[in-house]
């Protein structure tokens, strides 16, 4: 029993002395956010890469980058984590570009902006009444 406590206490002390660095969504180095102000689609993608999440209906690119250091079994820092948003009009230009520091996830507000539903459009009497009736059950064969 003592020898295996014993490896527990050389593994522990073993597993904390390594510093590992984890990257998660782009890599960015700090001469890809230098010329941050780009003009069109195009320029973006060729600097950036392919964006980490693309949203269809408002047509914006999402890139998140996050570099955090573990530096033991206990200790995990995080060096920058962020998300860039890139809104693009029908012409393939960018339009709006906003960057978000998720580091600090305290400090961050909701945004207001809300998403239009251009896909359904329902009547006044659907939206007083569209719930009522009976419910379809789902199949449940393949």
């Amino acid at each position: 029993m003592n020898k295996f406590i014993f490896y527990i206490c050389i593994f522990i002390i073993l597993a904390n002395c390594s510093n590992k660095s984890t990257y998660s969504g782009k890599i960015l180095n700090d001469e890809d956010l230098k010329d941050i102000n780009f003009e069109n689609r195009e320029k973006l993608i060729n600097k950036l890469g392919y964006p980490s999440y693309i949203d269809p209906i408002e047509n914006k690119l999402f890139y998140f980058s996050e570099h955090s250091e573990k530096k033991s079994i206990f200790k995990k820092e995080v060096k920058y984590s962020y998300v860039f948003v890139f809104k693009i009009n029908e012409q393939d230009k960018i339009v709006d570009t906003k960057v978000f520091n998720t580091k600090n996830i305290k400090n961050i507000n909701f945004s207001n902006d809300k998403t239009t539903n251009e896909i359904v459009k329902r009547g006044l009497i659907e939206k007083m009444f569209g719930g009522v009736g009976t419910q379809q059950g789902l199949p449940t064969s393949p």
